[in-house]
This record gives structure tokens, sequence and C-alpha cells, in this order.
């Protein structure tokens, strides 16, 4: 039975030293991101980019997370992925997993489509004797055709966002995790990008997707949480939490 758990988890990303102004400005910048600065003794900097994290999710939970950019949603992601080991605290993620962040990651540019087919499908652990019938599936979807046999460095942005989002999206999991800000290229390959991620949704038993929308948190999901700075500043029904989110944007934007 699916099932995933945080208890306590904080993250803490060190900026090491402060002392040239090159950094100081740099860490200037990040502020924009959002996050808390800590700093010790010594004049290390670190950035808290989740702070005491707490949350359960069962089968069949929906969970809306919330939060302005920055807001520490992203890193949530990739801490319940397990791209980011927490620096506090304890996650637990019974089930299999996917994790649509990045659509590039581990793709690599110098490798044909095939190429980075195969090793997509190697990542998620598919076993070796369902991989050319997957990476047919992948190819078929991609609607790439001759393109997959050459360094995907030569696609266009469009072309590329397709074959990375046909990979990512090839293999059903239980735990589902889901950026709203990943593309699917251009136009044209829309509608059955939506399609394929409707049918990720409907399959997994635990979702969890991060968003700006009220709207589409309101029809997909039956739970909610905003962080602010790292942490979790509201929690409870999904129509609590979007007021709370919306109040808060239009604070922020005065």
């Amino acid at each position: 039975m699916a099932r995933v758990e945080l208890r306590n988890v904080s993250l803490d990303y060190p900026l090491y030293e402060t002392g040239s102004k090159t950094l100081i400005g740099s860490i200037s910048s990040l502020a924009r991101l959002g996050g808390r600065f800590n700093a010790d003794g010594n004049k290390r900097v670190s950035i808290q980019a989740l702070d005491d994290v707490s949350f359960s999710l069962a089968e069949g939970d929906r969970l809306a997370v919330f939060g302005h950019n920055g807001a520490g949603k992203s890193s949530l992601l990739k801490v319940l992925s397990g791209f980011y080991q927490p620096s506090e605290g304890t996650v637990i993620c019974d089930g299999k997993l996917a994790a649509i962040l990045s659509l590039m990651s581990g793709m690599k540019m110098s490798l044909s489509g095939y190429e980075n087919i195969l090793l997509g499908l190697t990542m998620h652990g598919v076993a070796r004797s369902h991989i050319p019938a997957k990476a047919e599936e992948i190819a078929e979807f991609s609607e790439l055709g001759a393109f997959l046999n050459i360094p995907i460095s030569r696609l266009s942005s469009g072309m590329l966002m397709r074959l990375a989002f046909s990979i990512s999206t090839s293999i059903q999991a239980e735990i589902l995790l889901l950026d709203e800000w990943v593309g699917a290229g251009d136009l044209a390959f829309l509608a059955k990008a939506q399609a394929r991620l409707d049918q990720m949704l409907s399959g997994s038993a635990i979702v969890v997707y991060a968003t700006h929308s009220g709207h589409v948190a309101k029809t997909l999901c039956n739970k909610a949480i905003c962080l602010m700075e790292g942490k979790v500043a509201q929690t409870g029904s999904v129509e609590d939490v979007v007021t709370f989110y919306e109040k808060e944007m239009a604070r922020l934007q005065k």
C-alpha cells in the first residue's frame, strides 16, 4: 500500500563564506528566490529551503502544494523524489515513484534520441527484457521519427521537450510528483501531452502537485498546504488553503 510521510523535514543549501563582495552580491540576488538565510560564527551562510515540514499521505490523496516562487515547492518535490537528502527529519515514500520535475534531468546532449530513451528507461529501473518494447512506445509517442537517430543537441527546443516529456511520462507509478511548470514543447503536442498526464494522474495512488492554480487544485486535489520561506504556513482543505494563498499573494504584490 502506497504512502508518503514527512516528519520534521528541513533542507539547507550551504553558500560557504560571505567574505567577498562578489559572493555577497550573489547572495543578494539569491534572496529573491525565497528561503531564509542563516549564518554561523565563521561567516558561513546557508539558505534554509525547507523548515520543519511534516505531513502524511495515504492512497487516494492528491496534495496541492502552494507558495510563491522560491517558497520551497520545488525543494519539497526534490526531497520527496530522493534528489536531495534532508538536512534534518525523515522522509518515507512507500511505492514506485515517478517525478516529473525538470524534464531534461539526466539527459545527455551528446547522445542520440534513442540512446537517451534507453538511458532514461535504465534510470527508471525498467527490466532489460522490457526495454526494447518500451523504447519503441516512447519513440512512437514522441513523433520524432528519424530525428531520434541524431544527437539531441541538434534538435529544436520543441522537439527536445517532446522527447524529454515522452521519456519522463513513460512509466506509471504509485506516487506521482508533478511540477506545473513542466512544459511539453510546441502547441501541436499539448493535447496529447495533457491526455498522457491525465492518464498518469488517474492511475497513481498518491499525487503531490506543486501549483499556483487554485482552480486546478480544487478540481484535482483533496488536500493542500501553502509554503512560505520553507515553512508550512497553512494546511487543511483545498478551499481554505487557496483562500489563504490568494490573500498572501495579493499582500505581497502591494
